[in-house]
C-alpha cells in the first residue's frame, strides 16, 4: 500500500513538473579534513573573507565547523567524526577529490593576493567560455576555482 502511495505522489509531482526540484534549497559542502582548526585557520586567514559561525564542540579539539563568507557557507568535519557515523569514509583520502568553483569579483587583486601566500596549481587565464580562472590547493588538497 504504500509503495503504491510513494508511486503516486511522484507521478502528481512529474505531471506538475516539480518532481524533487521544488525540495532542494541550499546545497552546502561538509568536506571531511584532518584538522578542523587548521582548515579553519586557512579560510580565515589565506582566503581572507571566511569567518567562523559555528563549531562542536563549543570549546575544545573541533570535530565540525560553519564557515561563512557573505551569504555563502561551507562546513568542515574532521575525518575521525564522519568515520564514527559513516564508517565506509574510514579508509578514504582527504582531498583531491573535490572541486569547489568559487565565482569572484576583481579576479586579478585576488590572484595577486594568492600568489604570495598559498600554491596556485592553475595560473590566472582565459577560458574558451569566456571566464577568467585560476586554481588554488587549499591545506587539504582540496582545490579552488577562482573564476570571473
Amino acid at each position: 500500500m504504500e509503495l503504491k502511495n510513494l508511486n503516486n505522489t511522484k507521478k502528481k509531482y512529474k505531471k506538475k513538473g516539480g518532481g524533487n526540484k521544488k525540495m532542494l534549497k541550499k546545497i552546502i559542502a561538509n568536506l571531511m579534513v584532518e584538522d578542523v582548526a587548521k582548515t579553519v585557520k586557512f579560510y580565515k586567514d589565506k582566503i581572507n573573507c571566511f569567518q567562523l559561525i559555528m563549531t562542536d564542540p563549543k570549546e575544545g579539539e573541533l570535530d565540525w565547523a560553519m564557515m561563512r563568507c557573505g551569504s555563502e557557507v561551507i562546513m568542515f568535519q574532521s575525518k575521525r567524526s564522519l568515520s564514527e557515523k559513516l564508517p565506509e569514509l574510514k579508509d578514504k583520502e582527504i582531498g583531491g577529490t573535490a572541486i569547489i568553483y568559487i565565482e569572484t569579483e576583481n579576479i586579478k587583486e585576488l590572484y595577486d593576493w594568492f600568489s604570495y601566500d598559498v600554491e596556485v596549481l592553475k595560473e590566472l587565464h582565459d577560458t574558451p567560455w569566456g571566464r577568467k580562472e585560476f586554481y588554488i590547493k587549499d591545506c587539504n588538497g582540496y582545490i579552488l576555482v577562482f573564476a570571473e
